[in-house]
């Protein structure tokens, strides 16, 4: 199914998704988007009455096609649950790699808009607590399992920033970002290991 045989709100979404996400949300004007939508302006306010609207909608919608593709690309690269953090930077890679990678939407618009709009950061703050709840499964059970999901979580966010400004840079990419995540995850995967020996009596 192309994008112009889909229902109004979902054309409508879709077209803000791909905008929000390449442009920035300030640079990304309603009117652009109903153009690209192919719909009308009476028929955009009756889905969304106003662009806060929609943009809450886009931060929704992205959490959840995110968080799926997360746990998918997880999967594929072998993670298993208590097994450690390696399979993280395996799945980042294939994200990096993504022609349309523009960093993570969350952090983008944090610093774009912060607390501007009501619900915004609510939204972005459980994307991440989401994420660090996925991290955290990856780990064995240890009383250091949440400090460690923390500091993995830290890390990735790191490696999304550091990849989106080497993204530009036609001889590095993401290599960098991908190499220096791959040191921090191995040294935290040693530092479980060593947490979890220490509690065996």
């Amino acid at each position: 199914m192309t994008l112009a045989d889909k229902p109004a709100r979902e054309r409508i979404l879709l077209t803000a998704h791909d905008l929000f996400y390449r442009d920035g949300i300030r640079a990304t004007g309603i009117d652009k988007v109903i153009a690209e939508s192919a719909i009308s302006k009476v028929t955009f306010y009756r889905y969304f009455p106003s662009k806060n609207a929609l943009i809450l909608a886009f931060l929704e919608y992205r959490h959840r096609r995110w968080i799926d593709w997360f746990n998918d690309a997880l999967q594929r690269h072998g993670a298993k649950p208590g097994e450690g953090l390696r399979p993280l930077a395996a799945a980042l890679a294939e994200w990096f790699s993504n022609p349309v990678f523009r960093g993570c939407a969350f952090i983008n618009i944090t610093a774009e808009m912060g607390d501007a709009i009501p619900g915004v950061l609510a939204i972005c703050q459980h994307h991440k607590q989401d994420m660090l709840a996925i991290i955290a499964d990856l780990l064995p059970d240890s009383a250091a399992r949440m400090t460690l999901a923390n500091a993995a979580a830290v890390a990735v966010d790191g490696a999304i920033v550091k990849a989106q400004l080497e993204s530009t840079q036609v001889n590095t990419k993401t290599k960098v970002a991908l190499q220096s995540l791959e040191v921090i995850l191995d040294a935290l995967d040693k530092s479980v290991l060593a947490s979890t020996n220490a509690q065996v009596p």
